[in-house]
């Protein structure tokens, strides 16, 4: 077939960017070679793997399954040039990871800090999104890796558990709940409560435990994202149930977290890839370094 690897590295550019225009800027190409880059490469396969509008283009049926191909091609072609000099001399790119936003403050910011320091010339794309967001990504090769509390059961991916955390009640530190040790999910019935927007995997999880509790709680006000929450109840708006990593810690907290029972409800945080599929190298180190930050 008559292209080339950097025909490839010009097709994951576009796949991973969801842009000529942001490729050809990560490639430091002009738009025009790094279009006519993917045009020889789908005329040597011989069908599109894209799908080119004004506004904007987006893989095809044959792109997203061409892509993880690609991918691995050049992840073998990046392992040969390792084992012959230092890492972070010879990888550069992009990273794309599919992620709750609840996890960015605690962990994943730190980890891409540390990333940044020992390979500078990688850059990472984090794609804050819901949970069912996240496995979407990931299966269609949108991202190269997720870290979630969804996919444990997806028999397509792999997942890798890093952390796990309870849901606590957040209130300003002068509300009636502030000071107790614990407070159970009916009580939250007597307050103004914010929530999180139903079909979210967070409500999700919440509502499936809350099943056989009679009296529950009466929200007030909805949003997508934990961070937003969070926002609400700084704001007075309310008070809420949220993960207990997604709240600021030491002098910089500004809520007061008290434990949620009866029941006490946990989720499991994990990294979740593509079964069978590896990791190109420069997402490997991110992994790895993920994973070893979690268990020390």
């Amino acid at each position: 077939m008559n292209f080339d690897l950097s025909d490839l590295r010009a097709f994951v550019a576009v796949a991973d960017l969801g842009s000529f225009r942001a490729a050809a800027d990560a490639l430091h190409l002009s738009q025009p070679a790094l279009s006519r880059r993917v045009d020889k490469l789908e005329q040597a396969l011989g069908f599109r793997l894209l799908e080119r509008t004004t506004r904007k283009v987006e893989l095809n049926a044959m792109g997203r399954s061409f892509v993880p191909k690609a991918r691995h091609v050049l992840a073998e072609l990046e392992s040969a040039l390792l084992g012959m000099t230092d890492l972070s001399d010879r990888l550069h790119g992009q990273v794309t990871v599919a992620c709750v936003p609840s996890a960015v403050t605690n962990f994943l910011a730190g980890a891409v800090r540390e990333f940044h320091r020992q390979f500078p010339r990688i850059r990472v794309r984090l794609i804050d999104e819901t949970a069912a967001e996240i496995l979407l990504a990931v299966s269609r090769a949108e991202a190269d890796f997720g870290v979630s509390y969804w996919g444990t059961q997806e028999p397509d991916l792999e997942f890798q558990a890093l952390v796990e955390e309870s849901f606590v009640l957040a209130c300003l530190p002068d509300h009636p709940l502030a000071g107790r040790s614990s407070v159970g999910w009916a009580e939250l019935a007597q307050y103004e409560c914010v929530t999180l927007a139903p079909g979210t995997g967070n409500r999700v999880l919440i509502e499936q435990a809350l099943a056989g509790v009679s009296q529950r709680p009466s929200w007030s006000c909805e949003v997508r994202h934990v961070p937003a929450l969070v926002s609400l109840i700084e704001a007075g708006v309310g008070v809420g149930a949220v993960p207990h990593l997604a709240l600021r810690s030491g002098q910089q907290a500004t809520l007061v977290s008290v434990p949620l029972v009866e029941p006490k409800i946990t989720r499991t945080i994990g990294a979740i890839r593509r079964r069978g599929y590896p990791l190109m190298p420069a997402a490997q180190a991110f992994h790895d370094l993920l994973v070893a930050a979690q268990r020390h």
